[in-house]
């Protein structure tokens, strides 16, 4: 069985304060937030093996990727980051049986949730498929069910495992902190959430064959609100997409994977 893992920053256990996951703020305190990345993310291919898997390839997806610690991530993986927002998981196909996301974050406007946002916490305000919110996990598993790829394992805060559980065919949820406002987390220790994330991973495996993959049938609308009118003008000018209003544009798209590509 073939596992891919799409990882992220935010929802990464031990990270509780936002400079962990900036690599030009942080110093210290984001290269600690890598280690924090690299181990959660071998817990997960561990978790992955233990329950069966032949193949686990890794995206490194925090960013444009380069955050992982690869000599200290589990050698029996492969390891890719995304080219660009437009293609998030480039090797994935339909030869894959299952999608983790580890270390994921809430959608933009969630109460609660840590470093919530979706794209961008600076512009974009909130982000529908088929008149439905959804954030970067939908997005994800989207992308996968073009392939036929079932998300089967969510890690990340209380937010963001409950957005998954609500949205996408009630996959392994590990929820390893909760937070404290946007910006502060209360987060279980490493070593324990660890445990969790391999004993999850280890229990997602058993999941496939009997969850259904997020089937988007075309065709698919997509409209995204932003914060200020400028940050639009440009995708406005596609003949693809709709303008709204000032802040919000509309396009209407015949597969999953052109849902960003807003140009």
């Amino acid at each position: 069985m073939k596992i891919y893992i799409l990882t992220d920053m935010e929802g990464i256990s031990g990270i509780g304060r936002c400079e962990m996951v900036m690599p030009d703020e942080g110093g210290q305190h984001y290269q600690y937030g890598r280690k924090c990345l690299t181990e959660d993310i071998n817990a997960a291919v561990a978790g992955a093996f233990d329950g069966g898997a032949t193949d686990v390839v890794v995206n490194d997806g925090h960013g444009g990727g380069r955050h992982l610690i690869l000599e200290q991530a589990d050698p029996r993986a492969l390891y890719e980051r995304p080219v660009s927002g437009y293609h998030l998981m480039p090797s994935l196909d339909e030869s894959f049986d299952g999608l983790f996301a580890v270390g994921a974050h809430a959608m933009a406007g969630t109460i609660d949730a840590f470093l919530d946002h979706t794209q961008s916490s600076a512009t974009w305000h909130n982000y529908w498929i088929n008149g439905e919110l959804h954030g970067e996990v939908g997005q994800c598993a989207a992308f996968a069910g073009h392939y036929a790829v079932p998300l089967v394992l969510v890690t990340g805060d209380e937010a963001a495992c409950g957005e998954a559980r609500r949205l996408y065919d009630d996959p392994i949820t590990v929820a390893v902190k909760k937070a404290q406002g946007r910006e502060t987390a209360t987060c279980i220790h490493p070593q324990k959430a660890r445990e969790m994330i391999r004993q999850g991973a280890r229990q997602a495996m058993e999941l496939i064959g009997s969850k259904q993959p997020w089937v988007l049938e075309p065709p698919i609308t997509v409209r995204l609100e932003v914060y200020r009118a400028d940050v639009i003008d440009r995708m406005a000018e596609s003949d693809r997409v709709k303008r709204i209003d000032a802040r919000t544009v509309e396009m209407t798209v015949n597969s999953a994977l052109e849902i960003l590509k807003w140009a």
